[in-house]
């Protein structure tokens, strides 16, 4: 993986399902991303939370999730 490149983790069923407890939403709520974007895993199934790692302005880390479609 390439230093710029942003970290892209498949959250397993039980860390999907506390996240989506956690802000009171279903997964279709979520912002969605394409099964053939090259960032995802290989194990990828449509439905699957992706976990989006990212650092902001101060470089501080900061998650974004994403539902595959």
């Amino acid at each position: 993986m390439h230093i710029l490149q942003t970290k892209h983790v498949k959250l397993k069923p039980e860390e999907a399902k506390i996240l989506l407890e956690k802000f009171k939403i279903k997964s279709s709520q979520l912002p969605k991303i394409k099964k053939k974007d090259s960032m995802l895993p290989e194990d990828v199934k449509i439905g699957d939370i992706i976990k989006i790692e990212r650092k902001n302005l101060e470089g501080e880390k900061v998650d974004y999730y994403r539902v595959v479609v």
